[in-house]
């Protein structure tokens, strides 16, 4: 049980889309313990109040990345844009997740992975293929959807849509990855090389910081509050305008490092391709909803970390330092460091899921009875 639940915190935490908000709840009449502040917490720069940089050169048309107030934040009644309506959300969703597709008796995860290997005749390499082109049509594909779909279900409920097959495909694949990483042709072996561990673990560490800011918007994530296509201008954005890809790539790279098979090549590339693509579209997304506003931040910015500072299209404020020293991040080294200790339940999870093997049908099989 706990290696199926570090895998899927670890999924919720690199799908995810958004992460912190400074939004709080209005409190109406009577004031319940739900309703009650952090005010009584001290206020600590950096930690638990963002520290503003200078933004004097900035265009001021996008938004401040990873900005928080920890005295701004309330736990809310249930229903309300509070803590509470957050963690109850989040709560239903990975439940919805684990009945309708991990748990073998009652979900379909077994059942799509049997489905994909009949069609690979058992060959991994096969599998891991058609899982790169799947998840990127569903993710990316629902991504692009969001215009029409919001129109349609309108913000929130677009949001549950997106995000549960994602997380559903996230967690097949990603278990599926663990438990044949080391599958075809082994081109090197260095995992039992301290240096090249360290050296693969610094660069995995470093590539989480590497999000893009809308990570941080957690409630939205989780529809609370109305998702949003925001427009940032600082943190990460001023080195790189697509942080996931890079920060992709820095993973990819490290764990391919450590593990030179095949079967991991493959898959890595798949992932980068992935994020590659993901440039593309979301420049594509992204000028669709600002315009020109997206354009001139555009211009200030670039795909390869540090090329527009090193062109001088990007200047970096002389306080710089305090757009990355923000709340946010730290509970992005926090939550690294706990999915590097959870590696071995995850190694444990993916071994009990490929042992337990298929057990047919699910929860919903009397629906199409």
């Amino acid at each position: 049980m706990k290696a199926m639940l570090a895998i899927l915190l670890f999924i919720y935490f690199i799908v995810s889309a958004n992460g912190f908000s400074r939004g709080s709840c209005h409190i109406r009449g009577r004031q319940t313990l739900s309703h009650l502040k952090a005010s009584n917490l001290p206020e600590i720069p950096f930690l638990t109040k963002t520290v503003e940089s200078d933004r004097s050169q900035d265009l001021m048309i996008g938004e401040d990345a990873g900005l928080f107030d920890i005295n701004k934040e309330t736990w809310g009644d249930l229903g309300e844009n509070g803590w509470f309506t957050f963690s109850a959300a989040v709560g239903t969703i990975m439940t919805a997740v684990a009945i309708l597709w991990v748990y073998p008796p009652t979900g379909y995860s077994d059942d799509f992975l049997f489905f994909l290997e009949g069609i690979a005749r058992g060959n991994s390499h096969i599998v891991t293929l058609i899982f790169g082109i799947i998840f990127p049509i569903v993710h990316s594909g629902l991504a692009s959807l969001r215009p029409f779909g919001e129109q349609i279900v309108g913000a929130r409920l677009w949001r549950v849509i997106f995000a549960f097959p994602s997380l559903c495909l996230a967690y097949s694949w990603i278990t599926y990855f663990i438990a044949h990483a080391h599958d075809g042709v082994q081109f090197y072996d260095v995992s039992g090389n301290g240096l090249a561990h360290s050296t693969a673990w610094g660069i995995n560490f470093l590539s989480f910081f590497f999000l893009y800011p809308s990570v941080f918007n957690l409630k939205e994530v989780a529809a609370v509050e109305k998702p949003t296509v925001h427009l940032w201008e600082t943190g990460i954005i001023r080195i790189t305008r697509h942080p996931q890809f890079v920060g992709q790539s820095m993973w990819s790279a490290a764990h391919l490092a450590m593990v030179g098979t095949s079967f991991t090549a493959l898959t890595m590339a798949l992932l980068v391709g992935h994020h590659y693509f993901a440039c593309w579209n979301g420049d594509r997304r992204m000028y669709d909803q600002h315009g020109e506003a997206f354009s001139k931040v555009k211009e200030r910015t670039s795909i390869i970390p540090f090329q527009a500072v090193w062109e001088g299209r990007q200047l970096l404020p002389n306080d710089y330092y305090k757009e990355l020293l923000r709340g946010p991040y730290i509970v992005i080294a926090v939550g690294t460091l706990g999915a590097y200790l959870a590696h071995p339940y995850m190694q444990g999870g993916a071994a009990l899921v490929k042992n337990t093997g298929l057990i047919e049908g699910g929860i919903l099989d009397g629906l199409f009875s």
